[in-house]
């Protein structure tokens, strides 16, 4: 048998390849939208790829399930299991096959036998693999998706959240209790191989090793060693975090089926002047270092540098219905392109390169930075305004006396409650996402903007104290 998992760090996403290497077949478990790293891996192997599997409608990611059964020709197998509304559709016009718990089909002389494992939802599904052409009538291990991660599990609470389907946490949370009783049935020596490491969203503490066995699970994952229902439901809910806002929208696509990606060629735009003759409402994202674009950037362009949070945060700002216009180096388009397709972000039309965006220097803005000593000294003059950007949880935790919250991924829909005529001041945790949040107001029209340097960390070191708590 062959094994080759695959780690996008940008989505802390695992996907698997897995070949019998008696027959030259094989299938892709829980694909990412880009198929060629298994189309390679396939090619270098000797390996066809007659399949492609998903442990259930995924809400990080685009899946590219249906991608490999149209390029490959390959059947699709996906769960049958859950209520009416959360079921696949438009299936019509490629081969698939729906699973149901106990269901077995065979990759050459590779079973799979699933698990219907509900929690973190309703359809979720897990594939038991036996390797009965090495000769073994046992089981080898289990893709658990996004139900048992190593040291985690995943979390119920995402149609809440995500897509509003009210009452379904809790009730996620007791399916997820029972779930994890028939896993905990499984012999230990099964290894765990998951859908998410470490910096997932989809649970609160994942483990950055990227497989585990059930006997260690049970021994360390605290979900398993918690016997109590009721006491297992209310640490599962508690603390989990705000789900990214492209969530809800990765649901849809997955559910009735993403467009296949286009190969075409990205339009370059030479000047800034060409830029008049682009859509309007078009959003510009320039992909430079936070530090560059402070120096110098085009009105009403937002930053996400391209780094490993550019994909969360351009899910998070970036309207699905927009026209996007990158600011980037040529040799970094394709994979800023495939970070955006990952997401179903596909509305690029064009790109300029950075030397010819500052080549027009008179259209530039720019904006500063501040050091937490300056901070102190601003908070005491009135034309100064405190702009905190951490999420919910940092914010409960402590905050700088006298700063306004307003969540980065929620900036854009809380400005009218900003003051006018200020020198806004904006922190996040360390400098990052802050300014991103500078570059944001600034494209709002919020234009006397400083980046507070080091963020909180850097306010709780100068004052040497813990900032007021939130009880």
């Amino acid at each position: 048998m062959f094994f080759r998992s695959f780690f996008d760090e940008s989505l802390a996403q695992m996907s698997y390849l897995v070949g019998c290497q008696q027959t030259g077949e094989a299938i892709v478990i829980d694909p990412a939208r880009s198929i060629e790293p298994y189309l390679g891996m396939a090619r270098k192997k000797g390996l066809k790829i007659i399949a492609a599997a998903e442990t259930h409608i995924h809400a990080d990611f685009v899946s590219g399930s249906r991608e490999i059964a149209q390029h490959c020709d390959a059947t699709l197998y996906v769960s049958d299991e859950g209520d009416e509304q959360w079921k696949y559709n438009q299936l019509e016009d490629i081969d698939y096959v729906l699973l149901k718990d106990g269901s077995t089909f065979m990759i050459g002389q590779i079973e799979f036998t699933v698990m219907h494992t509900a929690g973190h939802t309703p359809e979720s599904i897990s594939f038991v693999l036996t390797d009965k052409g090495g000769g073994s009538s046992q089981p080898m291990g289990i893709f658990t998706g996004d139900f048992v991660f190593v040291g985690d599990i995943g979390r119920p609470d995402l149609l809440e959240k995500a897509v509003g389907v009210i009452g379904s946490a809790e009730l996620g949370a007791s399916q997820m209790f029972q779930s994890l009783q028939k896993f905990k049935q499984l012999p230990d020596y099964l290894q765990v191989w998951p859908g998410h490491g470490a910096g997932s969203a989809c649970g609160k503490a994942l483990g950055a090793v990227p497989m585990s066995t059930i006997g260690y699970e049970k021994l360390n994952n605290w979900a398993l060693r918690e016997e109590d229902q009721e006491n297992f439901i209310k640490t599962l809910l508690t603390g989990q975090s705000t789900p990214p806002n492209y969530f809800a929208m990765m649901k849809k696509l997955n559910k009735m089926g993403p467009p296949l990606v286009s190969e075409g060629k990205t339009n370059r735009i030479r000047t800034v002047k060409e830029l008049e003759g682009h859509d309007a409402n078009a959003v510009l994202v320039d992909t430079r270092r936070a530090a560059e674009f402070a120096k110098g950037h085009l009105e009403g362009t937002i930053n996400i540098p391209f780094n490993q949070s550019f994909t969360n945060w351009a899910g998070e700002l970036i309207d699905y219905d927009s026209e996007i216009i990158l600011i980037a180096e040529e040799s970094k388009l394709n994979a800023i392109k495939e970070s955006l397709s990952s997401i179903g972000l596909d509305g690029i039309v064009g790109f300029i390169e950075p030397f010819d965006v500052l080549a027009d220097d008179k259209q530039l803005e720019s904006y500063g930075e501040v050091d937490v000593k300056q901070v102190q000294e601003y908070l005491l003059d009135d034309q100064y305004h405190l702009v905190d950007v951490r999420n919910e949880s940092e914010w409960t935790e402590g905050r700088i006396e006298g700063a306004e919250h307003m969540p980065l991924n929620l900036l854009t829909k809380q400005l009218d409650d900003l003051p006018k005529g200020k020198t806004y001041l904006v922190h996040c945790k360390s400098g990052a996402r802050s300014a991103i949040a500078s570059s944001l107001l600034q494209a709002h029209g919020y234009k006397d903007v400083m980046n507070v340097k080091g963020g909180y960390l850097a306010w709780l070191k100068e004052t040497n104290k813990q900032a007021p708590v939130i009880k």
